[in-house]
């Protein structure tokens, strides 16, 4: 299919809607042909160069910018930090334990190793993420019911 066939303005949205969900890909296909568009990760998360942000077939797109909350450069340094909390693995963070409860820690609360301080849904299963040293919440880096990677910092305790 040609390039052609999309307008700029579908392309924008697409990419909005990647910015807006937190999604790193999105794919639609039509009567008229199919585009997909993808978006590359900040440098905190593990991504191949060949991921780079593109809508197929042979249209290339720039990626919709970072907003500026997102500091690549703190992302780094916290998923180094000796007291970061890190994903287990891929899913949707929720502070809470259900909608509209309050949230098992905040930022100033003092934790103890092995307690709960988020869950993380994936494949249908809430589970828990504990405290791996006793100490006080610093900073909660996702919002609840954002997705999260393998390795992501969830929160610094110090």
């Amino acid at each position: 299919m040609s390039a052609e066939r999309f307008d700029s303005d579908t392309v924008r949205q697409l990419a909005l809607i990647l910015t807006e969900t937190g999604l790193t890909e999105i794919e639609v296909e039509g009567k008229e042909g199919r585009i997909r568009v993808v978006r590359a990760h900040p440098p905190a998360v593990h991504m191949t160069a060949a991921a780079m942000p593109m809508a197929s077939p042979g249209l290339h797109v720039p990626a919709a910018a970072p907003s500026p909350a997102a500091d690549p450069v703190a992302q780094v340094d916290d998923a180094h930090h000796p007291g970061a909390v890190l994903s287990p693995m891929v899913g949707v963070a929720y502070l809470s334990p259900e909608p509209g409860a309050p949230a098992f820690v905040a930022v100033g609360q003092a934790v103890t190793a092995g307690q709960t301080v988020l869950l993380i849904e994936a494949m249908k299963t809430f589970n828990q993420i504990k405290a791996s040293k006793a100490g006080t919440v610093i900073r909660v880096l996702v919002p609840s019911g954002a997705p999260v990677e393998y390795g992501q910092p969830l929160m610094i305790i110090e």
